[in-house]
């Protein structure tokens, strides 16, 4: 029996987030391994988000102007295991830095386009994102237990390794796809650019609400595995107290079907909003080991339904042949915002240690505001 649509894109989406389950947390790891301090890690961990802008822009303006959006998901995955790779035979902190640079401009574009893809796709079939995006958060889990593990058992300086491999499976994944029907478009029509999407009051709060939101989980993604570690928890504990934040958007995306509709994309994103503040707020204040699971599930409202909040909106905007550009649109806003908060999360945590996680809380906090501008537009908009 051949494989369809969705289970094809689930493994896609499972291999992309093994590979973020091990570079989230325990990237800052192989860094530290390298010799490199938390200024430094900041930098590195910043500098390649800025690459986002031109590598986004090129990558969904080319897949939207030739229809060519699987092809683009292959290349640009496939590019992603040469510049790991790279990453794992540099030294030096500026070499690290060029090296990630590289990897980053190859790999950033894969997820704005998975998601251009997806959304596409399973809307076409009348299936919900979220059932089909879990695979991804649970394979996330698993990448993050893998190098948990790993790290305790081997020398840190071999954990890129386990996120090129990865790579080379998402790759394999990507070529797997299913082809989408080409746009129809009137003659030599060319693709929609985002000059509509950046006119729309709506578009522009939303994008604003979740580029701060996300943003401010800068120091945990940053600092919480060095911190956690420091305070004597070891590797496998800190792989479970990931897991346990994305166990709890799991759950979330399990269920987007089943929303009422009273939660649109903007309240989404003032739940995240909310969610983010108060996580941030109590990691600002050291709290006990016991405290932190608790304060993990709090992931499904920071992360979770700021993502599908943003994500819902961005596809009811789009316009036919657009759906790549919009996701860029919204790729590079946060790209640039994570940017900012990252490059910044390693002077104010060298500064000032877990304090840091209050100027995440006022972010979250800021956020949550453009949420609410942005459920005003959609109102006054009917």
């Amino acid at each position: 029996m051949p494989i369809g649509f969705a289970p094809r894109l689930a493994a896609l989406y499972a291999a992309i987030f093994a590979v973020m389950g091990i570079q989230l947390p325990f990237f800052p790891l192989w860094l530290e391994a390298k010799g490199l301090d938390a200024s430094m890690i900041g930098v590195v961990l910043a500098a390649p988000l800025v690459v986002r802008i031109f590598a986004i822009t090129v990558a969904t303006r080319v897949a939207d102007r030739r229809d060519v959006l699987r092809g683009a998901i292959a290349v640009t995955a496939a590019a992603s295991i040469a510049g790991f790779a790279l990453v794992g035979l540099a030294s030096g902190p500026f070499g690290i830095l060029a090296a990630y640079t590289v990897a980053a401009f190859a790999f950033t574009p894969v997820m704005p386009l998975t998601e251009a893809y997806a959304l596409k796709g399973l809307a076409a079939r009348g299936r919900a994102y979220g059932p089909v995006r879990l695979w991804g958060s649970a394979a996330f889990i698993l990448g993050t237990f893998a190098a948990g593990f790993a790290t305790d058992l081997f020398p840190t300086r071999h954990l890129i390794w386990l996120i090129a491999g990865m790579t080379l499976i998402a790759a394999l994944a990507a070529l797997a796809l299913t082809p989408l029907p080409s746009v129809a478009r009137a003659g030599d029509e060319p693709a929609p650019s985002a000059r509509g999407l950046l006119g729309n009051r709506g578009f522009l709060a939303v994008v604003a609400a979740a580029s701060l939101i996300q943003a401010s989980h800068a120091v945990y993604y940053a600092f919480s595995a060095l911190e956690w570690r420091s305070a004597g928890i070891g590797g496998g504990a800190i792989a479970g107290l990931w897991a346990l934040g994305v166990i709890a958007e799991i759950g979330l995306f399990a269920s987007q079907g089943r929303l009422p509709p009273a939660i649109t994309p903007a309240v989404l994103l003032m739940i995240g909003g909310c969610g983010a503040a108060l996580r941030w707020a109590a990691m600002a204040c050291a709290p006990p080991v016991a405290l932190l699971p608790f304060l993990q599930l709090l992931h499904a409202a920071s992360f979770g339904a700021t993502h599908l909040g943003a994500l819902a909106y961005v596809a009811r905007v789009a316009r036919p042949g657009q759906a790549a550009t919009a996701q860029g649109v919204l790729a590079i806003a946060l790209g640039l915002t994570m940017a900012v908060a990252t490059g910044l999360s390693g002077l104010i945590y060298g500064s000032v240690g877990s304090l840091a996680y209050a100027a995440m809380a006022l972010a979250a906090v800021a956020g949550g505001v453009a949420g609410y501008i942005a459920k005003r537009a959609a109102r006054a908009a009917g």
